[in-house]
């Protein structure tokens, strides 16, 4: 298998243009390429500035998970330490975990954030959303978003063996003159789900309202961990 390791947005296009398979930090393909065999030819966004970034509101995807630090919000600073182990965290990326992973341990975090995408396409670079990430599964680059006030994440305890924990996230998004938004996600089994509401009447008014949106369908143990965070961050932001 040959690597190569762009360093810049045209050679990666470069690379894509002759099939290299994205790598990420390899931590999920690499058992798989031992039964089923090696590429030819693979890639990896390490060496690339723009997959490289780790800010104040973005988030490249080369960046390992151990990195990730209170550069970020804390739903995600804590999404990305629940992640595996600590020699997982050293070698996984955001990009492999959001776009070659099932589980997406990521995800909840970025909507919750309402997180855009920036991807990597042999004719160019474009933005799209996370929707179009999990179902399209393009060359990630980066993920940008508007600070929130701030945000909360929970992973439940799981069985051993059993489906992947409950996930929890929330973040509570200032208003443009509207009224301040508060967003959650659910990760349930291989699922999430995800609702907003705006927050002008309180915590109560806020979970019915959660409770008419897709997140109507996550389980009795999700909202527990719901109505927890959602009473902490409205308390916290002092007006309820």
């Amino acid at each position: 298998m040959l690597l190569r390791l762009p360093t810049s947005v045209s050679e990666a296009q470069e690379c894509l243009a002759e099939g290299a398979v994205p790598i990420g930090g390899a931590t999920l393909v690499w058992a798989t390429w031992q039964r089923d065999g090696f590429p030819q030819l693979a890639m990896s966004l390490r060496e690339l500035p723009e997959a490289g970034v780790l800010g104040r509101g973005t988030l490249g995807s080369a960046v390992l998970l151990h990195r990730i630090d209170d550069r970020v919000p804390d739903v995600l600073r804590l999404a990305a330490s629940g992640v595996g182990t600590g020699a997982v965290r050293r070698a996984a990326t955001v990009g492999g975990n959001l776009v070659g992973s099932t589980l997406r341990c990521l995800l909840p975090a970025a909507l919750v954030l309402d997180a855009r995408a920036t991807v990597l396409e042999p004719d160019g670079v474009r933005e799209t959303d996370l929707a179009e990430v999990v179902a399209k599964r393009p060359v990630l680059l980066s993920l940008r978003w508007r600070e929130p006030v701030a945000s909360a994440y929970r992973k439940l305890p799981g069985e051993p063996g059993g489906p992947p924990p409950l996930v929890v996230a929330s973040a509570l998004h200032a208003g443009d003159g509207t009224g301040d938004r508060l967003r959650v996600a659910v990760r349930d089994g291989y699922d999430v789900l995800s609702g907003s509401a705006t927050v002008d009447f309180g915590a109560e008014e806020a979970l019915r309202a959660l409770r008419e949106s897709t997140l109507r369908d996550a389980p009795t143990a999700a909202w527990e961990a719901v109505r927890s965070q959602v009473v902490g961050l409205l308390d916290g932001r002092g007006g309820d």
